[in-house]
């Protein structure tokens, strides 16, 4: 076999600690165990490749009889009187080891005086139920009186099925099971590892669904793993994509159940034949009468006894000990007499849907009756969102049907059906399959549905659906269509075009299980596009809903829309008690219900400051997306990801976030992806990215990131430029005639004050930029927006943003009422993260105008949200602002960073850094500018005494803590302002004037 390993993080790690122990003159006993095949051995050598001196041993079946066996390979023969004797021999061999004999506890060439490098000796016995007792006694005397080697950097380890086998001695169970032992259990690998040996090892990688399987079917034990990826290849991967199917057993296990049958009984052999076709598990009696047994006791009991079975006195099932024994069983059956048993056990089922399964699995080929029986009852299960089970019957459909139409038909419903349950296929390898079926109105359907991480494409494969589906001759697939298109549109920031998607579904098909989000899609799409009259009176209507606990599938959807209309409305309260209650309530919903519940539910938590909790209700999205690229609630998921962690300053996790939504290859900018990468008006997936892009790069203090990213989901009439009206299937929100079929607008509910805040960011950047008239531009729209439709939160970060933007040019007054009415709009709200950043603004532009104590109120409230929150940037800036008690002089800019943090504030370096001044003071005789040097913003004088002084761009980015192209763009406005070409002109220029600059803060 090919040696791979992988996985094991959290045992290599414990054996790591243990070696470092240990080469501190700490000698560690160490117990690896777990059963067969778990990879004790593969662990344990894997570990060792760098330990510098290895004594190793291991046990072998049979060996127990020749004693001192193991101690001869571990030190050489003997002969020893008795255990004594043989463990003092194994001291001596110990003390003259060269790694243990370094001068002056240096190692063995004297070259290393850190006693923390890993000159460790490793003691390794192996497979130690094994082991003969004598050289284990031996062990155990030498392990307990390691101390007598003065410097004993020694590790002990010992390798066993389990620790209580009557054959390792009673005294060497206490010696290494007990609390002062370094103790590793070993059980299978996860999933995800075995996905990853299926990579290195199988004839390519496993989809998550097959590793699922696979880790059910095996317990993950990587034995059994390799050897079946190694022997059966690709038809082990297919044989765990059907899951009508039994996946083969190991051959080393099918010997070992052969060798376990050979002494058992007629009866017994066929009483396990007839339960492994009836299941894992099946009732004694069952099993007897298809065994044709009167008293199936005596079988029973030698089967039990054999390991092949398991009972439990009080219960009449019987069950084998694990998967692979049942499938080794089943695969021993011969084809007549495993097909034989099946139509016995279809003539003892008790319900329509056992005898159906049974007869599939009896039949040799294509059936037409019971391939049509099959999939009317994987349609029945499919109603009542059954959906594993209508995926097996309509899998088992298609295998018997006969002929092409119906399997590919078949097979489609039954691709829908995994994707209803969560069990997402490699999308590529789907695609490529239903690719080649004939067109029809499903197979564009299901790779529109397949492709939603290329919005282009899946558009034009759901066109092309619509096109080919008759609405009044099949009213649910045409239903599922504008669902999913409902879905894309919302997805895309279309939400008129949702909203009327969503109601063409449910006129179509309103009791469709596929289309379970519609009515939500319906709600969300009002919610966020604009129709504010519209979205008062959906809330009144949906005031006397039930609670979830006891709502109906429809009032569950009417919830989560009501819902998603509180969380952008503001009423976060209402919004948290909807969505906790319909997530729980929604357990047996489809996929796409529980992720979007998720994802709504995530968001308000996000915006009520339960970061945590967000954090946590992403993940059930996010863990659906390893095969099948990016869903857009996925998306929309990381987004908010990254958004929590960027705001406490977990940059490695945001990032992380950010490279997972991009694929990896973003590059070029020191966020981590490449500017401006959302399409201009914004398309879904890049409207996300670009979110999460300025909000890691205002946490980061990159206003030009900030711009970069958010400048291209401007609206066109931002800057003058006219905007196409909504369009969608039947009329929009204000009775305007919509095509179904025309191009999706790129616009939605950015336009939205309460959905995902980024006005007031681009604003800040452009601020801190000196683009003071674009700011108030887009200002004076977001302002408008929010009044109109009663945004409290909108209005909160608008305000605030106007007040910064106000002491950036000197208005004093319009700064203060600006900020007061921004405290004002804060008590509306449920938004402690822009409480805080309100208060933190504010006190900043308090300070910088010398009313120390009122600043110092509104920066200690300021605090103590930030604390709660655990935003970490934010709270050192507000840190550094209570600390620096003196006013600074000069104007104001908004949100240059302390500590690399901008909230879109007024800020400017409050702690020193390479130099002694504090609160902007400037030592006598330092840089200079000439008289008119009041056109120069703070950040811009900063950055011109620097220059001035001979620093380099990138040496003032790191003094600065900013970017080195903030650098840049601040030269460039300052050679203009100053009239001068060159940062030598400049330097010249600043040599003889009389103005003071705060070049250190």
């Amino acid at each position: 076999m090919r040696q791979v390993f992988v996985g094991r993080e959290e045992e290599l790690a414990a054996l790591a600690r243990a070696r470092e122990r240990a080469a501190s003159g700490r000698p560690q006993r160490v117990l690896v165990e777990g059963p067969p095949g778990s990879g004790k051995t593969a662990l344990v050598r894997h570990f060792l490749e760098d330990v510098p001196r290895v004594l190793y041993a291991e046990g072998e079946d049979g060996a127990t009889a020749f004693p001192y066996g193991v101690l001869e390979q571990l030190i050489g023969p003997g002969p020893w009187a008795d255990p004594r004797a043989g463990g003092i021999a194994l001291l001596e061999t110990l003390q003259k080891t060269p790694e243990l004999q370094g001068p002056d506890g240096t190692c063995g060439d004297g070259t290393c005086p850190d006693r923390t490098c890993a000159d460790v000796v490793a003691l390794v016995v192996d497979d130690a139920q094994w082991a003969d007792t004598a050289s284990l006694q031996a062990l155990g005397f030498a392990a307990r009186r390691l101390r007598v080697l003065g410097d004993p950097r020694v590790m002990v380890v010992v390798v066993v099925r389990d620790i209580a086998d009557p054959r390792v001695p009673e005294g060497q169970r206490r010696l290494f099971g007990g609390g002062a032992a370094v103790r590793v259990r070993l059980g299978g690998l996860a999933p995800a590892e075995l996905r990853t040996l299926g990579g290195a090892l199988g004839p390519g990688p496993l989809t998550a669904r097959a590793a699922a399987r696979l880790y059910e079917h095996t317990g993950g034990n990587p034995s059994y793993v390799r050897e079946l990826l190694e022997r059966e290849g690709p038809r082990l991967v297919e044989a765990l994509e059907h899951t009508d199917s039994t996946p083969p057993a190991p051959r080393s296990c099918a010997f070992s159940v052969r060798a376990r049958l050979l002494p058992c009984t007629a009866d017994t052999e066929a009483l396990l034949a007839a339960a492994s076709v009836l299941g894992r598990c099946c009732p004694l009696g069952e099993a007897a009468l298809l065994a044709g047994l009167a008293d199936p006791l005596p079988a029973l009991e030698q089967a039990v006894r054999a390991g092949l079975l398991t009972e439990r006195p009080d219960d009449s099932v019987v069950r084998f000990p694990d998967p692979v024994v049942h499938a080794a069983v089943y695969h021993a059956l011969g084809p007549a007499r495993r097909r034989a048993l099946h139509r016995g056990a279809e003539a003892l089922a008790g319900d329509e849907e056992t005898a159906l399964h049974h007869r599939a699995r009896a039949a040799a080929g294509p059936a037409p009756g019971l391939s049509a029986e099959l999939a009317a009852c994987g349609r029945r299960s499919v109603a009542g969102q059954a959906w594993r089970k209508a995926e097996r019957q309509l899998s088992a459909a298609a295998r018997l049907a006969p002929g092409r139409a119906a399997y590919e038909q078949y097979t489609l419903e039954s691709i829908e059906c995994r994707l209803l349950a969560g069990d997402v296929p490699d999308t590529a390898e789907v695609a490529a399959q239903i690719g080649e079926f004939a067109a029809s109105g499903w197979r564009s359907y299901l790779l529109g549905r397949l492709g939603e991480a290329d919005p282009d494409r899946a558009e034009s494969l759901l066109r092309d659906a619509w096109r080919r589906c008759d609405p009044v001759a099949d009213r649910v697939l045409a239903a599922r269509i504008a669902g999913r298109f409902a879905a894309l549109c919302g997805s895309a920031a279309r939400d008129t075009e949702a909203a009327n998607w969503a109601g063409l579904a449910l006129r179509l098909a309103p009791h469709t299980p596929a289309v379970d989000t519609v009515r939500y899609l319906a709600l969300s799409g009002m919610a966020t596009s604009g129709q504010a009259g519209q979205t008062a009176r959906a809330l009144a209507a949906l005031d006397r809903l039930p609670d979830p606990a006891v709502a109906s599938p429809a009032q569950l959807q009417d919830l989560m829309g009501r819902g998603t209309l509180r969380t952008v409305t503001g009423d976060l309260t209402g919004a948290l008690r909807d969505l906790t209650g319909v997530l729980a309530a929604g357990r047996t919903h489809t996929a796409p219900f529980r992720m979007t519940a998720a994802g709504a539910l995530a968001a308000a938590e996000y915006r009520a400051g339960h970061w945590d909790a967000a954090l946590g209700h992403c993940e059930p999205a996010l863990s659906l997306t390893d095969d099948g690229g990016q869903s857009h609630t996925a998306l929309y998921c990381r987004m908010l990801a990254t958004l929590t962690h960027a705001a406490r300053g977990s940059f490695a996790e945001a990032r992380e976030q950010l490279r997972r939504m991009t694929g990896g290859t973003g590059t070029g900018t020191s966020v981590g992806v490449g500017p401006g990468t959302a399409a201009p008006g914004g398309t879904g997936p890049a409207v996300w990215t670009a979110l999460a892009q300025a909000h890691l790069a205002r946490a980061l203090g990159r206003p030009e990131d900030v711009v970069a990213a958010l400048e291209p989901l401007l609206p066109p009439n931002a800057e003058g430029r006219g905007r196409a009206g909504g369009r969608g299937g039947g009329r929009d929100g204000e009775g305007n005639h919509v095509d179904p079929l025309a191009p999706l607008d790129p616009l939605g509910h950015l336009d939205e004050p309460g959905a995902v805040p980024w006005p007031d960011l681009l604003a800040d950047a452009w601020t801190e930029l000196g683009e003071h008239h674009r700011a108030a531009r887009l200002l004076g729209r977001y302002e408008a927006l929010a009044l109109r439709r009663d945004r409290a939160g909108a209005l909160m970060r608008a305000a605030r943003s106007r007040g910064t933007l106000a002491a950036a040019v000197g208005d004093a007054a319009v700064a203060e009422k600006a900020f007061r009415t921004a405290l004002w709009h804060a008590r509306r709200t449920e938004e402690p993260f822009g409480r805080a950043q309100v208060h933190l603004a504010y006190g900043q532009f308090l300070r910088r105008t010398s009313k120390r104590a009122r600043a110092g109120e509104q920066l200690r409230e300021a605090r103590g949200l930030l604390v709660r929150l655990r935003a970490r940037p934010d709270l050192e800036r507000c840190e550094r602002e209570l600390a620096v008690g003196g006013p600074v002089g000069g104007p104001v800019v908004g949100g240059p960073a302390v500590g690399g943090a901008p909230v879109g504030g007024p800020a400017v370096k409050s702690a020193p850094v390479g130099g002694s001044a504090v609160g902007g003071s400037v030592a006598p005789g330092r840089e200079r500018l000439p008289a008119d040097a009041s056109s120069l913003t703070a950040q811009e004088r900063m950055v011109a005494g620097r220059v001035a002084a001979g620093l380099t761009n990138r040496q003032v980015a790191r003094e600065l803590v900013i970017s080195v192209k903030t650098v840049e763009f601040h030269l460039g406005r300052i050679y203009a302002k100053l009239g001068v070409p060159s940062r030598t002109r400049l330097a010249a220029l600043l040599a003889g004037q009389e103005v003071a600059l705060p070049g250190q803060d």
